[in-house]
């Protein structure tokens, strides 16, 4: 009887735990609130009755994924939220693709003299403004169902980027402040982005603008305000008008696949002498002919190579991600032109831990290596360290981790 006692007083005290831990943290996060970020929020202009009409309810959302709660140390996720743990192919289904560059066909007739006047301001071609629209919200459709304050201030009070949150946290109240929307219109994504855009609250301030002349930049519902923001943006952070964002091209077997990266540029006529050949068989356009491009190979050899311009890492800038930035330009591509897969298919690549990655980057660099950071990130000095690796071993390189390159260089 008393053992059986026991066994219930147990259960219920831990079923009780993960409540009494809720209750703590939010606790925590209160105090936090009215003593860390109430006084700079103050500072920078917001009102006390903005403040609290924003963090009115707003408890921590423990579920959001990168938090370290109190007592815990940042531990490297298993689950991956980055697309280049997973094959390439499906980041590129073809099914997400043709739903891009449909909608944004669609959306190009539609919305054509809009498109003109922000064309002929930013010089971004509109192909390329309506992948981004189309890949960020769905142009407008998808479902965009977190409270932006619940999501920013968990993340600024517990996530393990806390600063880089707090400011945008900031940003947050600075635009309910100066009446750019309201509380009730700011619902964001689980990383705190915000409306058809999806920008950040600091993007917010820094990009958006008034593309259909009412007056107010409005992300979250008009078309013309969205693309005439995502148009600022790259413009801003030097989109090159009159420059292509890149070519798919078929790279000779022997030209190393380490000669990939933005800091290893040639002209892109130089890159023709040595054997790269656009896979449409026609030659690259004069006017980038004699400018540099950049050797890109988000796969290694197991998937489509590219010539990438510098406009490539200006959509980079929009998301910090290989495939990303591909995504666009290649849907623009055939937003503009017509319906064309890439003519290299992806091989079947992908699937380990960013923790793996992270312990093959450390291998590496105890090499002598330069993996730009042993951040389980297989980006492109990973990629290129990998196959300078691989050459010195006398091996055919790759260019891209797998299970064997891991386990050679984390247990050897």
């Amino acid at each position: 009887m008393k053992r059986h006692l026991a066994l219930i007083l147990s259960c219920i005290i831990g079923a009780s735990a993960p409540a009494y831990a809720q209750s703590s943290i939010n606790a925590q996060f209160q105090s936090w609130l009215q003593n860390d970020l109430w006084p700079q929020a103050k500072a920078r202009g917001v009102s006390a009755e903005t403040f609290n009409a924003a963090f009115k309810g707003v408890t921590p959302n423990l579920k959001l994924p990168d938090l370290v709660l109190p007592g815990q140390k940042p531990e490297t996720p298993k689950q991956q939220h980055q697309a280049e743990f997973g094959s390439p192919a499906a980041y590129f289904a073809e099914k997400t693709v043709s739903g891009v560059t449909s909608g944004g066909r669609a959306r190009a007739g539609q919305l054509k003299a809009a498109l003109d006047r922000i064309e002929q301001r930013y010089g971004v071609p509109r192909g390329i403004l309506l992948a981004i629209w189309g890949r960020e919200s769905g142009f407008g459709n998808a479902k965009i169902p977190y409270n932006a304050f619940e999501v920013l201030g968990t993340k600024a009070f517990l996530a393990t980027r806390k600063e880089m949150f707090r400011s945008e946290v900031l940003a947050a109240l600075e635009m309910i402040e100066n009446r750019h929307t309201s509380i009730s219109a700011m619902k964001s994504s689980w990383a705190g982005a915000l409306g058809q855009p999806q920008f950040m609250p600091t993007s917010y301030l820094q990009y958006a603008v008034d593309g259909d002349g009412d007056g107010r930049a409005d992300i979250w519902g008009s078309a013309a305000d969205t693309l005439a923001s995502i148009a600022n943006y790259l413009a801003q952070r030097g989109w090159v008008k009159g420059r292509d964002w890149g070519f798919e091209v078929n790279v000779p077997a022997n030209l190393s696949c380490a000669l990939e990266g933005p800091d290893r540029g040639l002209k892109i006529s130089d890159w023709a002498a040595k054997g790269v050949t656009r896979v449409s068989g026609r030659p690259f356009p004069e006017h980038e002919a004699r400018q540099e491009g950049y050797l890109l190979m988000p796969a290694g050899r197991s998937g489509p190579a590219f010539i990438v311009t510098p406009n490539f890492y200006v959509l980079k800038e929009y998301n910090f991600s290989d495939n990303y930035a591909l995504f666009v330009g290649h849907a623009a591509d055939r937003i503009s032109y017509g319906d064309r897969r890439f003519a290299t298919e992806w091989g079947k690549v992908g699937g380990l831990y960013r923790s793996d990655v992270a312990a093959m980057q450390r291998a590496l660099e105890k090499l002598g290596y330069d993996v730009g950071g042993a951040d389980g990130l297989p980006g492109f000095r990973t990629r290129r360290s990998i196959g300078e690796w691989q050459e010195k071993a006398g091996m055919p390189a790759t260019c891209f981790p797998d299970r064997s390159i891991v386990s050679s260089l984390v247990k050897g």
